[in-house]
């Protein structure tokens, strides 16, 4: 080990309770909800990664409490950017800006703008992507789908039935209890017998996670081979 002015150097694994006990602060704060697909979970593991390569970076003859919030605000600020904020329309940024999409300057937020008009073309399909839209905006759109007339439950048996066919023995028994009986993933985990040498983590969240993302590319693929008799 490194030798430091008050000892021996600490490696990141010494300090790995100490680090998600000041990750785990944040968990109330994350409020980028509208990213359906990033919660806090995976948010955490970002972070982590993070302070294990800015490990070298940290001064040990100095707390490491605020080193690390440092780290973390820092990494947040820059998920928040990359997810949200790269792609958000310029007028949030704009003093000319009014509330209800109104503008100073072009009476209300359009494509008069050049910097809006740029943003149309360039980056509003990916903000779009990336954030859902009010369902009242697209009332029209939701409510003429033909799947209204879809019977969930017939169609559920179905693809039930196929995953059951298709799947192997161990996708099987977790996608029946996920899926079927409607357990919890840490029940699931429990009744699979799995563990976890992880800190502050819930046994066997590695494999059920590895699980269902085997099975999602399956369901996905026979629904759009139209292998399953949706009625």
């Amino acid at each position: 080990m490194v030798k430091t002015k008050i000892g021996t150097r600490k490696a990141f694994e010494d300090c790995i309770d100490e680090i998600n006990i000041e990750i785990n602060k944040r968990k109330n704060k994350w409020n980028l909800t509208a990213l359906a697909w990033l919660d806090f979970e995976d948010v955490a593991q970002i972070l982590r990664i993070h302070i294990y390569r800015k490990w070298g970076l940290y001064d040990q003859n100095r707390p490491l409490g605020p080193w690390i919030n440092r780290v973390i605000s820092s990494q947040i600020k820059n998920l928040i950017r990359n997810h949200y904020s790269n792609f958000s329309r310029p007028c949030l940024r704009c003093d000319a800006a009014e509330s209800d999409e109104l503008c100073v300057i072009f009476a209300r937020q359009c494509a008069e703008c050049p910097l809006y008009k740029q943003w149309l073309t360039t980056k509003k399909n990916a903000y779009d992507t990336k954030l859902p839209v009010p369902l009242e905006n697209h009332v029209q759109e939701v409510f003429s789908r033909t799947e209204d007339s879809i019977d969930i439950e017939r169609s559920a048996a179905n693809l039930h039935l196929k995953m059951e066919e298709i799947l192997k023995p161990v996708e099987w028994r977790i996608y029946k209890a996920l899926y079927v009986e409607h357990k919890s993933e840490e029940e699931a985990a429990q009744m699979m017998g799995y563990r976890t040498s992880e800190k502050n983590r819930s046994p066997g969240y590695k494999q059920i996670r590895n699980v269902k993302k085997a099975i999602l590319i399956k369901v996905r693929k026979c629904l759009s081979n139209n292998e399953v008799d949706i009625v």
